[in-house]
């Protein structure tokens, strides 16, 4: 049965291409609309969507009991200012200019959370205009700030999250964020970080989705080889600055409703615009199914800073190494770095394996909780996808190149606790 045939066939998909109310349209086909919490199962998005790199809505069914869908929205819908400022009017949050461009983003500045809602409420007044522009809240670390507001619960569907996983063990960042803005404001055409999956839950108000599957992004260079601001710009027609333009497919659309969950692709770029005053929640997520996109992801970018800089490599003694430097700068990370990231990945789901929980770990929102959640088997699959990207990495002529010795235990003796947790597990 094809995707189609099962998705018109199933109660709880809806065809986008064929219903009124369509929240989302794909030219020639359609993303499936998930509408029944009880009849869809963690398997069921990991089969459908999470292997084969296909987005989709979830209703707003799978929001209803959260937090800020009660106090952070106005009868009407709205987002409820004096809630939001009597909770976080003290915090500071990033904010970022829409009607300006900085490379190719919007330039950021910091904000007191108070200011930014004096602003917002004035904005709206003002007919959707102001001398300062079109303001956008964005990547806000909520969650990491106020740990304890009752504000979501991360679906069972995105909870093999390891750059969560990795980041919380560190406990130096996190790839959860709130945005906030009005009607208008946007985000510009990009991929997220390390090509991960990404979820985005409407708290309110409505977005607009252009989303491009992965591979496409390259007919929409220009004749530097840069990626466009702004996919939707009359000078993407112009075929001597963009030459490929004329050979994309035209971007998947998606309007995304109060309440609902857009699930993006690992890799697929795309360009978002919200259409009314709208708050949502926002995770960036790599797991099993596509830690080998950010392992392929990290090595181009490692060989685009080489290219940069090759004419440096005979005078440089450590020329390998301040490739590595400049790449996390751009990246965030490093080879060793995801090393690491594949070590603290795979020791969690080992020690379950081999150890098992006990009742204090079981009864806490911990990574261990969340692997024994999805299952032994869910722990054994992520360890397999663990040991062919380590494979990879340990064989990779530019980590060899790296002083190793820092890292414990060494990558071979990794892959051989790993194999052995797996065979131990599967007899």
């Amino acid at each position: 049965m094809d995707r189609a045939t099962f998705a018109c066939s199933t109660a709880f998909f809806r065809d986008y291409s064929s219903s009124s109310q369509a929240s989302s349209c794909l030219p020639g086909g359609h993303v499936d609309f998930i509408e029944k919490v009880e009849s869809f199962t963690y398997s069921d998005f990991f089969r459908d969507y999470l292997i084969p790199n296909h987005p989709c809505v979830f209703s707003a069914r799978f929001t209803e009991d959260w937090g800020s869908r009660r106090s952070w929205v106005t009868w009407d819908g709205k987002p409820n200012f004096d809630h939001l400022l009597q909770k976080f009017g003290e915090a500071i949050v990033p904010v970022a200019n829409c009607d300006a461009k900085e490379y190719n983003s919007n330039p950021k500045k910091q904000l007191p959370f108070k200011e930014y809602i004096k602003y917002w409420k004035e904005y709206i007044r003002n007919g959707y205009h102001s001398s300062q522009g079109c303001l956008y809240l964005k990547d806000w670390h909520l969650s990491r700030a106020f740990p304890v507001q009752d504000v979501y619960t991360t679906p069972v569907y995105f909870s093999s999250d390891w750059l969560n996983e990795y980041w919380d063990a560190l406990a130096g960042d996190d790839y959860r964020f709130v945005y906030m803005g009005p009607r208008g404001s946007w985000t510009p055409f990009h991929a997220d970080v390390f090509r991960s999956y990404s979820w985005s839950a409407n708290v309110c108000g409505r977005k607009k989705w252009l989303l491009y599957p992965a591979g496409q992004e390259e007919y929409l260079r220009d004749c530097h080889g840069n990626l466009p601001f702004d996919v939707t710009a009359p000078s993407l027609q112009d075929k001597s600055v963009y030459p490929r333009y004329k050979q994309s497919q035209p971007p998947v659309e998606i309007v995304q409703e109060a309440g609902e969950i857009v699930f993006i692709p690992s890799g697929w770029h795309h360009q978002v615009y919200n259409l009314e005053d709208t708050i949502s929640i926002n995770h960036n997520w790599v797991n099993g199914c596509n830690v080998a996109i950010m392992w392929c992801f990290l090595q181009d970018e490692l060989a685009a800073v080489q290219r940069e800089i090759k004419e440096w490599k005979v005078p440089m003694d450590d020329w390998h190494l301040q490739c590595q430097l400049i790449m996390k700068s751009c990246t965030g990370i490093d080879y060793k770095e995801f090393y690491n990231f594949l070590k603290v990945i795979a020791e969690n789901r080992i020690s379950v394996l081999e150890h098992g929980l006990d009742d204090e770990a079981s009864a806490k929102n911990t990574p261990k909780a969340a692997i024994s959640t999805l299952g032994m088997l869910h722990a054994v699959f992520d360890l397999k996808r663990t040991v062919k990207v380590l494979t990879s990495l340990s064989a990779n002529e530019d980590f060899k190149k790296l002083d190793l010795r820092s890292l414990s235990p060494a990558p071979e003796a990794l892959l051989h606790h790993l194999k052995a947790a797996i065979d131990a597990a599967l007899l």
